[in-house]
């Protein structure tokens, strides 16, 4: 008998079926794909974004047919999901050790979603793009915490430290790493180390009261220093405690005064061309969160990101 954690998700997202051994996208004609990655083993706070995968894919069933009303396009005939990688769930260097793999070989076929999950598995992630690229990216990354940390509470690595090893061990282009929504308590060289790198931090601050129009100058400023950067490769990186717990209290590490989801629309949208190779959404707490608000609103900006890359693709 075949035994499997419990926590591992049975729906696919958008009501697709869940096909691990789908052909890749060259002999499917479905060039984009969703994994999870369960595992919450290196939080500091409340744990349960393992369960984030099948909270977003379940959440995601009440988009219906996924037409999105701006790019006016629906991902399903283009998307696969792959259902959740087997990890093991006790050790960070040996989940990442069995994650790097997998996702060295899905990379060859797909371009990927991944489902979180706390924010440690980025890191990986990223050391897979950089070996698959040949190259350090660009990176956007939404999140309440910089990241930056040098350990993790006297831990070499966490979910709170990634930003940090990303930037030491070159997989990221620091005048091309831009941070959003950052707001959390910090020392001052946790706080501006992007900054400091030669990289760009938005705050949650400096973004308050702005939505629509009033976010352009963000949307022109990022593409501005993305091409000052030869257009590299852009991966997102989106914490859900981005947004202010109001309109997602369902994540680990809650803090007020955060972005709202219409902010992370209108600049998701106004970002849908840059030059994207993947992306992940991270720390989705179903355990915490009320009347789904959270992953409603994580299924929603991958699908808005999704559309937005169907939209560009379809224009080139």
């Amino acid at each position: 008998m075949n035994h499997t954690f419990a926590y591992l998700s049975a729906g696919g997202f958008l009501g697709l079926p869940i096909t691990p051994d789908a052909p890749s996208s060259s002999e499917s004609g479905k060039p984009f794909a969703v994994a999870g990655v369960t595992w919450d083993c290196s939080v500091t706070n409340r744990p349960g974004s393992r369960l984030g995968p099948g909270a977003i894919r379940q959440a995601s069933r009440m988009l219906c047919d996924a037409t999105h009303p701006l790019f006016d396009t629906s991902p399903l005939d283009k998307l696969v999901d792959l259902g959740d990688l087997l990890l093991p769930n006790t050790s960070l260097e040996s989940m990442r050790a069995a994650l790097m793999p997998q996702v060295s070989a899905l990379l060859d076929r797909h371009e990927m979603v991944w489902l979180g999950g706390d924010h440690s598995i980025t890191l990986p992630l990223l050391r897979a793009y950089r070996a698959h690229f040949g190259q350090p990216l660009a990176c956007i990354h939404f999140d309440a915490h910089c990241d930056t940390w040098t350990d993790h509470f006297g831990e070499p690595s966490g979910h709170g430290t990634w930003v940090y090893e990303a930037f030491k061990e070159g997989l990221v282009i620091p005048e091309a790493f831009v941070q959003v929504g950052i707001r959390s308590s910090g020392v001052r060289e946790a706080r501006e180390f992007v900054n400091d790198q030669g990289g760009r931090i938005y705050t949650a601050r400096e973004l308050r009261g702005r939505d629509g129009a009033g976010l352009q100058d963000v949307i022109d400023e990022v593409r501005a220093r993305l091409a000052q950067n030869g257009n590299p490769p852009v991966y997102l990186s989106f914490d859900i405690d981005v947004f202010d717990p109001a309109f997602a209290p369902g994540t680990g590490t809650p803090e007020p005064g955060g972005l709202t989801t219409a902010q992370a629309m209108t600049l998701l949208e106004g970002w849908h061309d840059l030059n994207w190779v993947g992306m992940d959404l991270v720390e989705v707490a179903p355990p915490y969160d009320h009347a789904e608000l959270t992953s409603n609103a994580a299924s929603t900006m991958i699908w808005t990101w999704l559309c937005g890359r169907l939209a560009a693709c379809a224009s080139t």
